[in-house]
C-alpha cells in the first residue's frame, strides 16, 4: 500500500491517446515484478487496448504465465512495440495488429486474424477503451458521444459475437468496465454511461454462453495511473488522481494483472458473470 507513488503528482496533459513513457512517474505494468507459473500454460488470448495501461499489464502477465498473445491497439507506436518485445522475451508469440475497433469490420477482422495465426481464441480480453471528460452535457457532441459508444461497447459486442465462434469449453471472455459502473462521474457521462452497459452487457453474455462451457466476467477499477488520465483531464486535476479513494493514491497498472489471470484460469471455472472490484477499499454497489 506503500510502495506506489501518492499524489500530488507533477501537472501534466497528453493528446488521446496519449504515452505512458511520457508520464510522470511512469506507470508500473509489472516489467520488473510479475513471476509467472504456468497459470496459462498453452493458451491463446486476444488483448484489446494492449499498447499501455492494464492492457499492457495484463499482456506481460499473461505471457509469463505462458500464453501467446494477439495484442490490438490504434496506434503501432513505440508503447506497442515495448509491449510486444516484452511479450517475445517471455518466449511467447505475438501478432501486433493495428486497428481502429470503432469500426465493426475491423473488429472482425481481428478476430481473423488472430484465427489465422493461431487456429483458436481460449481468451478474450476486452479491455480498450476512450474517454473525455466534460463540464457540461451540452459540451459532449454527437460525434463524440457516438465514438465512446462504439469504441466502448459496440467494439466489445462484434468482438465477442465474432470470436465465440472460434472459443472451445473452457474459454473466457474479460471485459473491462469501472467503478463508474456503479458510481458514475458526471465529467465521465459518455464513458460511465458505457461502462455501465459492459456490465449489464458481460452479466447477459454469461448467462448466454454458459452452455457452451465460456466464461464471461467483469473487472471493475477505481483510478488507474494510465495515458488516458492526463489525455483526458486537465493537469491539475492528474495532479491529485486519486487522492480521495481509501488508499489515497491510484492504483498502477501491474495490480490490475492478478485479477485478469484469475479470471482466465481454468481453475475459475465456476466464475462467470461475476465483476471483480479493483478500487483501493472504494465500495462499488
Amino acid at each position: 500500500m506503500t510502495d506506489y507513488p501518492h499524489p500530488p503528482f507533477p501537472e501534466q496533459e497528453q493528446e488521446l491517446p496519449g504515452s505512458f513513457r511520457k508520464m510522470d512517474p511512469v506507470p508500473d505494468h509489472g516489467e520488473q515484478t510479475w513471476k509467472g507459473a504456468n497459470r496459462l500454460e498453452g493458451r491463446i488470448a486476444l488483448i484489446t487496448g494492449a499498447d499501455s495501461g492494464i492492457g499492457r499489464a495484463v499482456a506481460i502477465a499473461f505471457a509469463r504465465e505462458g500464453a501467446d498473445l494477439a495484442l490490438v491497439c490504434l496506434n503501432e507506436d513505440g508503447d506497442m512495440q515495448d509491449t510486444a518485445e516484452l511479450v517475445r522475451q517471455a518466449g511467447r508469440e505475438c501478432l501486433v495488429i493495428k486497428t481502429d475497433l470503432s469500426q465493426a469490420q475491423n473488429c472482425r477482422d481481428v478476430v481473423a486474424q488472430t484465427v489465422e495465426r493461431f487456429g483458436r481464441i481460449d481468451i478474450l480480453v476486452n479491455n480498450a477503451a476512450h474517454q473525455r471528460s466534460f463540464a457540461k452535457i451540452e459540451d459532449i457532441s454527437d460525434e463524440e458521444w457516438r465514438h465512446t459508444f462504439a469504441t466502448n461497447i459496440d467494439a466489445m459486442f462484434y468482438l465477442t459475437k465474432a470470436a465465440v465462434a472460434h472459443m472451445g469449453r473452457g474459454s473466457a471472455i474479460i471485459n473491462t468496465a469501472s467503478v463508474n459502473s456503479d458510481q458514475p462521474n458526471p465529467q465521465l457521462l459518455a464513458y460511465a454511461t458505457t461502462k455501465g452497459a459492459i456490465q449489464n452487457f458481460t452479466a447477459g453474455i454469461a448467462q448466454m454462453l454458459a452452455e457452451r462451457g465460456i466464461r464471461a466476467n467483469v473487472v471493475a477499477p477505481g483510478p488507474v495511473w494510465t495515458p488516458l488520465i492526463p489525455a483526458s483531464f486537465p493537469g491539475e486535476k492528474v495532479s491529485k488522481f486519486g487522492q480521495n479513494y481509501p488508499m489515497a493514491r491510484p492504483a498502477q497498472p501491474a495490480e490490475l494483472a492478478s485479477a485478469y489471470v484469475m479470471l482466465a484460469e481454468p481453475m475459475s471455472s465456476y466464475v462467470s458473470g461475476a465483476t471483480i472490484a479493483v478500487t483501493g477499499g472504494q465500495p462499488i454497489i
